[in-house]
């Protein structure tokens, strides 16, 4: 039996949320070009600024690890 309670709308934000993060990683990595034989171009600033922001895995991660925390924090703040 699913438990109907509060738990299956936040999971299905998370996954929204998860879901548009992957579409908007592969969306900006279609966007780019494959230039053969020729020179490599810069890297963009606020990449080579911030490396780790443009990374999606970190994100999900980052994402799951909140969630993961709010249903810790719910459950122990319900058994006080």
């Amino acid at each position: 039996m699913f438990m109907w309670d509060i738990w299956p709308v936040p999971i299905g934000i998370v996954i929204i949320v998860i879901g548009a993060v992957c579409f908007f990683s592969v969306r900006s990595y279609n966007r780019m070009k494959v230039v053969l034989n020729e020179r490599d171009q810069n890297v963009p600033d606020n990449v080579e600024d911030h490396p780790f922001t443009m990374n999606p895995i970190l994100w999900v991660i980052g994402i799951a690890a909140l969630f993961i925390l709010f249903v810790i924090f719910y459950y122990w703040a319900s058994s006080l």
